[in-house]
């Protein structure tokens, strides 16, 4: 298939700006497949949707607040954005402007509470560099960064927790697994009171998540590679739920790839951790979803397309043609879509 399938045409004025309160409140696209009905709803009615014995499975990754903005010795202002860690002390960084950012040159960030040195020059323009500091490198964070929205938000973001998941824990994320933004803890609550149960993933969400489709052809794609984690707890699980004819629903695309990276390595799902660079798009297997949330994502990205795989291309262009002429909200702070095989 080529990048141009998956291309719709979005309004501007539907690019969220700013998350719903409370946060269950967005709306929700029911999607059935193979049919394809579709049904208009609202976050909390999952609560109706799913059924005693079904099993969430999220992305408790938590993002960093990863944005930081500093001086190089010359005076000149640098803004970096932390991707991944390499070892102690030591990171895959984005670095703007990058141009003379070159091995040796330091940066002071939060007036010298934080400062690096850039000891490599990466393939692709990437840096990696060397952090100095007294104290918690994260506590730092916490006091000078800022959260790596997304470029299509330029609202002010009130409040850093808002670009978290109620559930999030491990630090580790350059952006957040949004299709889970919209539960809220009371919620959680009540699908386990209704016989719903709730198994955690970890994939901290690298930039390479969001990287353009450059290809004319979409099977020439390579993905950025990110860390994950399927606990024990996690993988016993889903074998109960299947073995009970429940069903697994993946909270976002980082949960799917987890599930179906370690069931396409193992053939079965078991407790693993590794990287994963899995590209699902539509012909790809799956081996593990009975169901999928996940919110409206952009046109000719890896996302549309892991959702073009489950939900047929078909259907998912169609939903997506009706959400703009019903006028969802788009991207990250976005309404949602549930999508359910019947």
């Amino acid at each position: 298939m080529k990048k141009s399938d998956f291309w719709y045409d979005l309004p501007e004025s539907l690019i969220a700006q700013t998350p719903i309160e409370p946060r269950d409140h967005s709306r929700l696209m029911h999607l059935s497949t193979p049919g394809g009905q579709i049904e208009h709803l609202h976050f909390y009615d999952l609560l109706d949707l799913l059924r005693p014995g079904d099993c969430l499975i999220v992305n408790d990754s938590r993002v960093l607040p990863a944005r930081l903005y500093g001086e190089k010795s010359t005076g000149a202002r640098i803004e970096t954005l932390l991707l991944e860690q390499k070892q102690t002390d030591v990171w895959e960084v984005l670095v703007k402007p990058g141009k003379k950012a070159l091995p040796g040159v330091t940066i002071s960030f939060g007036d010298g509470l934080l400062k690096a040195t850039v000891l490599e020059v990466l393939e692709g323009g990437n840096r990696l560099v060397q952090f100095f500091y007294e104290g918690n490198f994260y506590d730092i964070l916490e006091k000078i960064g800022q959260m790596p929205l997304p470029h299509y938000i330029t609202a002010e973001l009130k409040d850093n927790e808002r670009y978290q998941t109620v559930y999030s824990h491990e630090l580790g994320s350059a952006a957040a697994p949004t299709a889970g933004l919209h539960f809220t803890l009371e919620m959680m609550e009540k699908l386990r009171q209704n016989g719903v149960q709730i198994g955690y993933v970890t994939l901290h969400v690298g930039l390479g998540t969001f990287r353009p489709v450059k290809v004319d052809e979409i099977t020439q794609h390579k993905m950025h590679s990110e860390h994950y984690r399927l606990p024990e707890e996690t993988a016993r699980l889903i074998h109960e739920t299947k073995a009970s004819g429940g069903r697994v629903i993946a909270v976002g695309t980082t949960s799917t790839r987890t599930l179906e990276s370690v069931a396409a390595k193992y053939g079965e799902v078991r407790a693993d951790e590794g990287y994963t660079d899995i590209f699902i798009y539509p012909g790809c297997p799956f081996r593990v979803l009975d169901g999928l949330i996940t919110n409206f994502h952009l046109p000719e990205s890896t996302l549309i397309m892991l959702v073009s795989a489950f939900a047929g291309y078909e259907n998912t262009m169609h939903a997506y043609e009706v959400a703009v002429r019903e006028q969802y909200r788009f991207y990250s702070f976005g309404d949602a879509m549930f999508i359910e095989k019947e």
